[in-house]
């Protein structure tokens, strides 16, 4: 007898190899849900239909949701901190360096996760955000300390003012990157700043460090 032209069906099973891309797209759809809706409040059914796939492949990857949050940090926040962290590193006896890479990198950073900023302000810094004892624990200790360590050996080297606390200045470069971009659809709707760029900001927080609020006066 002769075959027959139908295509046989692929048994339910592994993915295929051209499906290894959906992994990322994935974790796209539940980091931009994560931040516009919450952890809690976002449900696995509504990152499988932003991705365009069935709730069963979702679960295939990924099991349940603490296994994808868990793979987002893994996966997406932590890449991002360790590479902060290394930069710093890399330029520890040299703050005038380091702190402008350190800015440039996190608003850098920033423009490649857009998510990221709601997801922090949400999941981080509110009370009950799901990702807060996660950050603690896991990823502010990958950074956190070298920056403090970086401000006190340069103090003590004459290097960086003494009147700053280094515990607080890691606290004052996110607070000037992170929640400023944060915060930009606020802002650039009061001050009709839709004109101002990444490198814009970067150059604003670093006279802001560097400068501070002196005046400069007429020779």
């Amino acid at each position: 007898m002769p075959r027959s032209s139908t295509p046989a069906r692929r048994r339910p099973g592994r993915p295929t190899a051209r499906s290894a891309e959906l992994r990322p797209r994935l974790l796209d759809a539940a980091a931009e849900l994560f931040a516009a809706r919450g952890i809690e409040a976002t449900p696995l059914s509504a990152i499988a239909r932003k991705a365009r796939v069935t709730p069963a492949l979702l679960h295939y990857y990924f099991g349940n949701k603490q296994r994808l949050v868990d793979a987002l940090l893994e996966e997406r926040l932590l890449p991002l901190l360790s590479g902060l962290g290394a930069d710093l590193a890399a330029h520890a006896d040299d703050p005038a360096s380091a702190i402008p890479l350190f800015v440039a990198a996190v608003v850098q950073a920033l423009g490649r996760a857009p998510w990221l900023p709601p997801l922090w302000v949400r999941e981080v810094l509110s009370e009950g955000g799901a990702l807060r004892e996660h950050v603690l624990d896991h990823l502010a200790p990958r950074v956190a300390p070298r920056v403090r360590d970086l401000a006190a050996a340069a103090q003590a080297r004459g290097q960086m003012n003494a009147d700053l606390d280094p515990r607080l200045l890691l606290v004052s470069l996110l607070g000037l990157t992170v929640f400023a971009v944060a915060a930009a659809p606020i802002w650039k709707r009061v001050f009709d700043a839709g004109d101002v760029t990444s490198d814009d900001l970067v150059r604003h927080v670093l006279a802001l460090l560097t400068r501070g609020l002196e005046l400069r006066h007429a020779p």
